[in-house]
């Protein structure tokens, strides 16, 4: 089979078509033909090296976190799928491989797609629809009646992340580009501040959460609107001590990161806030729950509109570095892996 793989960290790397064997799946595992894989910002990270103190990978590695497929071949342990099940994916960390047209995955972190995705937008619905869950139930421990802000989310993480905080009980509050605010007031947010001509930091106060895509640029006008007590939680800014210890790292990791993340701490602890970071990981049972709330309210993240092949894997990272930065968690699809 063709894959997609990476040679080599590099701040410009690229990844070689090669082709492999075909993998077959274990007692527990399931065999994927993969329809759709999505890049998104994650795959740089992996690329450039940036995310080696947390997954080093040997290589060559097969890239690619998240995809929509079909079950072609089943494990004999396995009694949850069947042939020729449409399922959905993000690929567990240390099992990444979804820029191919075959990958095996432990069954455990697999779930159907919904049945108001297709094979596009399932494809980007995993990873966004599992930091979004885990994030707002495990980091945060939001409950009803509290507050979330999320700057910058107005892409594909608010698309899923404020349903599911607003199915939570709680009230949402959204910043963003002017074109998206029908779309993300449709998804359920409570109020939208345009960037370009609304300072949030000017009229918001005692928010409980804030959850940041932005970074560290933006993390003053962050605290500044947060009650005491309140928790943040960046997807951008970086890993601290709590980070290294609630993913039981070993203690020279813990020692580093804590000093990675110490300005982050400093800082959030002079506004009287907690600050946390997320790395998602795979969870086939959180992705039935999603999947049962993305039927209930027709979740449909958002993606762009332009498809890659397979061949075209490195015109995608290309592509996904120009539009990244004008609408973030915007999902570029390498269509019909697999055919």
């Amino acid at each position: 089979m063709k894959a997609a793989q990476l040679m080599r960290y590099a701040k410009d790397y690229q990844l070689d078509i090669r082709t492999v064997a075909t993998p077959h799946p274990t007692a527990s595992q399931v065999l994927i033909k993969v329809k759709e894989a999505a890049v998104n910002p994650l795959d740089s990270l992996i690329g450039t090296g940036s995310l080696r103190l947390i997954q080093d990978y040997a290589l060559p590695q097969t890239m690619g976190n998240e995809l929509t497929g079909i079950i072609v071949e089943v494990g004999q342990n396995v009694t949850e799928f069947k042939l020729d099940d449409a399922v959905y994916a993000r690929l567990p960390i240390t099992q990444i491989g979804a820029f191919a047209e075959y990958v095996v995955v432990d069954a455990n972190a697999v779930a159907l797609l919904p049945k108001t995705l297709d094979f596009k937008t399932g494809a980007a619905a995993a990873l966004t629809g599992l930091t979004a869950y885990q994030g707002l139930h495990e980091i945060l421990n939001a409950h009803a009646g509290q507050s979330l802000f999320i700057p910058g989310g107005s892409g594909s993480f608010g698309q899923m992340a404020i349903p599911i905080a607003k199915g939570m009980g709680l009230t949402v509050i959204v910043s963003g580009n002017a074109e998206a605010r029908e779309r993300t007031l449709a998804a359920g947010a409570d109020r939208y501040f345009d960037f370009r001509t609304e300072n949030y930091w000017e009229k918001l106060a005692d928010i409980d959460f804030v959850i940041d895509t932005l970074g560290p640029g933006e993390f003053d006008h962050e605290l500044a609107i947060m009650k005491q007590g309140g928790r943040l939680l960046s997807l951008r800014m970086g890993p601290n001590g709590d980070f290294a210890k609630t993913n039981q790292m070993p203690f020279w990791k813990k020692i580093l990161f804590k000093a990675n993340g110490l300005k982050f701490d400093r800082q959030a602890k002079r506004h009287g806030v907690d600050y946390r970071f997320i790395f998602v990981r795979s969870d086939g049972a959180q992705l039935r729950r999603l999947s049962q709330l993305i039927d209930q309210r027709a979740i449909v993240p958002a993606v762009d509109a332009t498809d890659f092949t397979l061949d075209q894997v490195n015109e995608a990272q290309k592509f996904l570095q120009i539009v990244i930065p004008k609408e973030k968690y915007l999902f570029i699809l390498i269509k019909e892996i697999g055919q």
